[in-house]
């Protein structure tokens, strides 16, 4: 039997130094790859289809297992209806990194929120894996809902899944097993069985990669300024029709037509943000245009970046780079 990496799931090999799974001795419990992430910092890109990731989904669903969703709280997708639509199994939502956003903001309202929209989550959890925040809560919940000892972990890249197998592993197991953890994507590149006690067996499986996030089309250095690393301390303008806000070189927001109104800025404190006169700056107007025509109470969310929460009535011009998805959304906040 093949022996596979414990840091990323992918099989060992000793054979070929470019391949994935590249080690010096197949003794070695960790790839070269992971090995040199943990201890030096060096990022070595792999790319993996969802189609892998796919596969793996069908496979899931052929069990009864309990299967556990992984998102981050500033990047929450837009739609979760296509996880109820590949699964029979019970289904919890665990929202991730909930110490980056303002301790005013109570877990009732957000879990409210998705509940109401998606009834047919079993569960709807908030926890901080870097915090330690409700993972005693999760277990319990876990323990409540698994129909077998096996439990599944899916999500998409950077929501935090091996951060959050690996506090289980070290709060609840013997296990010394410990995940491979970085901000960049495709760090997990296949499944990985790691069993934490008598009666629970994770599977975590590799990141769904979402080509529509920003985080896969900046380079490393801008990656980890735009992850929030501690609480974020929103920003808040009030803009009139003519204002633009520009964050750094990566997006730019006219305010084209309305009343005065309320932006403020879920996004990473390290971000600059701009106020400028429309007309007199052109910056990232060669960018892709889409117009938002918003009705009361809405979040413009920008993928891998954050969102902006909107109180009134408006019509605004969003610049991003086309390959990136922006979207509209009640307001979670």
């Amino acid at each position: 039997m093949s022996k596979k990496c414990l840091g990323c799931g992918v099989v060992l090999q000793d054979s070929n130094i470019t391949n994935e799974g590249y080690t010096t001795s197949i003794e070695n419990d960790i790839c070269m790859r992971c090995f040199r992430l943990k201890n030096y910092g060096e990022y070595q890109m792999v790319t993996k289809s969802n189609e892998e990731y796919e596969s793996i989904l069908k496979e899931i669903s052929k069990t009864k297992d309990l299967v556990i969703y992984v998102t981050d709280i500033l990047n929450i997708e837009e739609d979760f209806n296509t996880i109820k639509e590949n699964f029979q199994n019970n289904l919890m939502l665990v929202i991730n990194k909930k110490d980056v956003i303002p301790r005013s903001v109570k877990d009732e309202k957000i879990i409210h929120y998705f509940k109401e929209k998606y009834p047919f989550f079993n569960d709807v959890i908030i926890i901080s894996s870097n915090k330690n925040y409700n993972i005693d809560y999760l277990l319990k919940r876990i323990k409540y809902f698994q129909t077998t000892k096996t439990v599944y972990v899916i999500g998409h890249t950077n929501a935090g899944k091996s951060t959050l197998i690996n506090k289980l592993i070290k709060n609840y197991s013997e296990n010394v097993q410990e995940l491979t953890m970085s901000p960049l994507p495709s760090t997990t590149l296949s499944t990985i069985k790691i069993e934490i006690n008598e009666y629970l067996t994770i599977i975590d499986t590799p990141g769904l990669i979402d080509k529509t996030s920003i985080t896969n089309y900046i380079e490393k250095e801008s990656l980890k300024k735009i992850s929030p690393k501690k609480e974020i301390k929103p920003k808040t303008y009030q803009l009139k029709k003519g204002q633009s806000l520009l964050i750094e070189d990566l997006f730019r927001l006219d305010y084209i037509e309305g009343e005065k109104n309320s932006f403020t800025l879920y996004i990473s404190n390290d971000l600059k943000v701009k106020r400028i006169i429309k007309d007199r700056h052109n910056n990232l107007h060669d960018l892709y245009k889409t117009t938002y025509n918003l009705p009361f109470n809405q979040d413009l969310v920008i993928k891998g970046l954050g969102f902006i929460k909107i109180t009134g009535r408006g019509v605004i011009d969003v610049y991003i780079d086309k390959k990136i998805k922006t979207f509209l959304r009640k307001n979670l906040i």
